[in-house]
């Protein structure tokens, strides 16, 4: 399929816009772009992305297509694609199959779509491209040098996936040091708080908000929370990461508790049935439910609107549950990832790491393909320390190196108590 799915073409000249400013706050990018656009590595290649389509991932796609790609890209959430970005992206010659608020079966028309060019690399975020490749088009399995997955979610998907055997090499670029410390904690802590103010315009101060999920997700919202001076509450399953909770000075308790106690709920878990109806109808009155998973099953969104006795809309992306009592409770962003459907998503500066991460795997795979077998892979370490380096020196920072004596030292570890200690 060659021709673009979009809302309305006219709404390019702000979508170019949001590019150009998301461009000058990505300089890591910027710094190999130099490199990318002089070498081509992506020369005859054809890539698809499956990502959040707004203007960060719209600055990705752009500087493969400066490598070289021909860039194929469509959403990976329903409600996460910005039409103004989307129409930017394809009059700048990207082929694109996105819009905002798809059903879930045009959501699946497009992914199939953005498959169609039969890709060479595919780049997904979440895994469902990944998922529609191997389990309806096995026969464009032979033209793929590989691809790479953004989120934890998608991660988790693929290793359930790797034990059936995957048909071709796949990169877990959110197990890298440089995604998970840094897009996972600041990037969501930040950009969850962004959309829940911004859609509600209401004081976190003196709140107190149960954060559902202790991974690196969870941390970075907890860690926003207490920063906004809100009393947090953390639920976990995993007893490891529940101390961890503790220890970082969180009250720790089971749902079961925390929706009585409760005045803003995140759920950031990748599982399902996190907030369930026994949950709610625990719920004191005003209480609002949120999501930063990647699907729209943490909260029982299903059973909410079976329920309830009225549903509303009292404010852009907010709807309000009655359920008999007169007392309503909130959900925000119809319980999508509620920075994205009511936001902009991470800040540019951190998605800046991420997509450094996606470019350069995507540069390896090309480089490297007739090394790849059909398995899921970690990033090179080599990929990973060389965005911490631009990181820092994007910051103006500088580091120490190792001593020839230090290292020397080092590698000598397992010497006696007496070298050791230089007696």
């Amino acid at each position: 399929m060659n021709t673009n799915i979009l809302s309305d073409p006219g709404l390019a000249p702000s979508g170019s816009r949001k590019i150009e400013w998301v461009r000058s706050h990505m300089p890591i990018l910027e710094i190999l772009e130099k490199r990318i656009t002089e070498q081509k590595p992506f020369e005859g290649l054809r890539v698809t992305m499956s990502i959040h389509l707004e203007a960060k991932t719209a600055r990705t796609a752009l500087l493969l297509k400066a490598g070289g790609a021909e860039v194929h890209a469509t959403g990976c959430n329903p409600l996460s694609t910005q039409d103004d970005v989307a129409a930017a992206l394809a009059l700048q010659g990207v082929r694109v199959y996105a819009r905002h608020g798809v059903s879930m079966s045009e959501y699946h028309e497009h992914l199939l779509a953005a498959l169609s060019c039969k890709p060479h690399i595919i780049i997904d975020d979440g895994g469902d491209l990944t998922e529609i490749l191997c389990d309806e088009r096995p026969d464009l399995a032979e033209f793929l040098i590989g691809g790479s997955e953004e989120t934890t979610t998608g991660v988790m998907r693929l290793r359930a996936r790797a034990k059936k055997g995957i048909p071709f090499p796949m990169f877990c670029v959110n197990d890298t040091r440089m995604k998970y410390l840094f897009d996972n904690r600041y990037g969501t802590g930040q950009s969850v708080w962004d959309g829940i103010m911004r859609t509600t315009n209401l004081t976190v101060a003196s709140k107190t908000v149960v954060v559902a999920g202790y991974g690196w997700c969870g941390k970075g919202v907890a860690m926003r929370a207490k920063g906004l001076g809100a009393n947090v509450i953390v639920c976990e399953v995993d007893p490891v990461r529940a101390a961890e909770a503790a220890m970082d000075g969180f009250g720790v308790m089971p749902m079961e508790d925390a929706a009585r106690l409760g005045d803003i709920f995140i759920t950031l878990t990748g599982c399902r049935d996190v907030i369930t109806m026994r949950h709610i109808s625990h719920m004191k009155r005003g209480a609002m439910l949120a999501n930063a998973g990647h699907f729209d099953v943490e909260i029982d969104v299903a059973g909410m609107r079976a329920g309830a006795k009225r549903v509303w809309t009292v404010r852009n992306n907010i709807e309000a549950f009655d359920f008999g009592s007169g007392d309503p409770v909130y959900l925000l962003a119809q319980g999508r990832l509620v920075n994205l459907a009511s936001g902009d998503g991470h800040p540019s500066e951190i998605m800046d790491i991420s997509f450094a991460l996606q470019v350069l795997t995507a540069e390896y795979m090309a480089r490297h393909r007739s090394d790849l077998e059909n398995r899921l892979y970690d990033v090179p370490a080599g990929i990973d320390e060389e965005v911490a380096r631009l990181k820092l020196l994007t910051m103006g920072c500088a580091i120490d190196s190792l001593t020839p004596e230090q290292e020397a030292y080092i590698r000598g570890m397992n010497r006696t108590l007496s070298e050791l200690y230089m007696l």
